[in-house]
């Protein structure tokens, strides 16, 4: 039988279950059609992605992804008028390979319902500390996974005539291959788990051990890790798993 994780190289390290898997040309995209919404979202930031060919702004041509059921879609009319962001997962600035691989950041599979005090700092503040991470020269590589977490219990919010629902807060986690690495410590994993709210409080009072994530989202992150390795990147707050 073959892996799906074998077929593209962000899922190198596993690739969780969701409703509908969409590839994109840099990033993959796991569907929820109960949310409306990505499940998650996860990419490679490295050498391969980081240059630009081309010289542009974002493109901002937010559109419905046609690949998706249309009782399952989510649309432009669902977000007009509700108080939330079409809030990227995977942000369009880790995308400026070419026009082609911009725009496709701006399909509705990958947004999720954000509010803007959320998605234009805290949520910009992390994407921007992931890139520099990935310029940094440290690692070869650093891939991330993040999607919406749902609180149980709590009264649910949608939006719309398609009823996306609004998260409660939203993860990432990354997991970066040290350039000069040691064998027995060459992969670095931080996770984080931020209210969908405004706050001025610094990035490091959101991490969490990676097994929080897992909790919170019923999804298994880096399944293709194994053993102790695996054990003591998931269960630390930030960091070597050593």
């Amino acid at each position: 039988m073959i892996e799906i994780p074998s077929l593209r190289p962000e899922s190198r390290y596993g690739i969780p279950t969701s409703d509908l898997l969409l590839f994109n040309r840099q990033y993959i995209v796991g569907y929820s059609y109960l949310f409306r919404q990505p499940r998650w979202a996860m990419q490679i930031i490295g050498e391969s992605t980081i240059p630009m060919e081309d010289e542009f702004d974002r493109l901002d041509n937010f559109r419905e992804d046609f690949r998706i059921p249309e009782k399952f879609r989510s649309t432009l009319n669902d977000y007009k008028g509700s108080g939330f962001d079409r809030g990227h997962l995977i942000n369009s600035a880790d995308r400026k390979g070419s026009k082609i691989i911009n725009s496709e950041t701006f399909l509705l599979s990958n947004m999720s319902p954000q509010k803007p005090g959320f998605n234009h700092v805290i949520w910009l503040k992390l994407e921007k500390a992931v890139r520099v991470l990935a310029e940094s020269g440290k690692f070869a590589e650093v891939y991330t996974i993040c999607g919406p977490l749902f609180a149980i219990g709590r009264k649910i919010k949608m939006i719309g005539d398609n009823r996306v629902v609004v998260p409660d807060a939203f993860f990432k986690s990354v997991l970066a291959e040290k350039a000069k690495a040691q064998s027995t410590n060459q992969l670095a994993m931080w996770s984080f788990v931020i209210p969908n709210a405004k706050t001025k409080k610094p990035l490091k009072n959101f991490l969490v051990p990676t097994v929080e994530v897992e909790r919170r989202a019923g999804l298994q992150l880096w399944d293709r890790l194994r053993g102790e390795k695996s054990d003591a990147l998931k269960t630390k707050k930030g960091g070597c798993g050593r």
